[in-house]
């Protein structure tokens, strides 16, 4: 398994739409591989492919206590959802700031595994809050979205100016 390199806000890639996955074939169940890697490594509890540059459209979740009940989440989609809810979320791309979202409190989504059969699930709570986020992902949109405008461009500054700090202090290699 292989830690791959997680973007980080404002990277404009992380804006890029993911693509259907339409082989299953080992290429794919080493992405889904090395995503879990990465996502336990940062540690988070959920991943979204564009996030790594992957660009096919594949999500992986574990909310569980003891991180031991990986979701595989190939050309995942919502179908249904219901109520509302108000909690803070954090993003592996956005390090170090959180902010609270209004999402739904309960959905329905579609996905498909690694073997290609589809199946569908209910969430709620943290894991329903997760699986949006993570579709929204797949979508370019990011949880600062759901914030207002003056909010956004203060996010966007402070992040600008936190990357220029990084190619400052990273090497120059010839």
């Amino acid at each position: 398994m292989t830690a791959l390199k997680i973007l980080i806000y404002p990277d404009p890639r992380l804006r890029r739409v993911a693509q259907p996955v339409v082989d299953f074939n080992d290429e794919i169940r080493q992405d889904v591989q090395d995503m879990a890697h990465t996502m336990y490594e940062a540690p988070g509890i959920g991943l979204a492919s564009i996030q790594v540059g992957i660009p096919h459209s594949i999500v992986v979740i574990d909310t569980s206590e003891n991180k031991n009940d990986l979701k595989v989440l190939i050309n995942p989609e919502i179908i249904d959802r219901e109520g509302e809810q108000l909690i803070e979320e954090g993003c592996l791309s956005f390090p170090g700031y959180f902010t609270e979202i209004k999402r739904s409190k309960w959905i329905r989504f579609r996905a498909q595994n690694l073997d290609g059969a589809h199946y569908e699930m209910e969430a709620e709570d943290i894991f329903a809050v997760c699986v949006q986020h993570e579709i929204d992902h797949l979508t370019g949109k990011l949880f600062t979205d759901y914030l207002s405008r003056l909010k956004n461009q203060r996010i966007r500054k402070q992040f600008e100016k936190a990357a220029k700090l990084r190619r400052r202090e990273s090497p120059v290699r010839a």
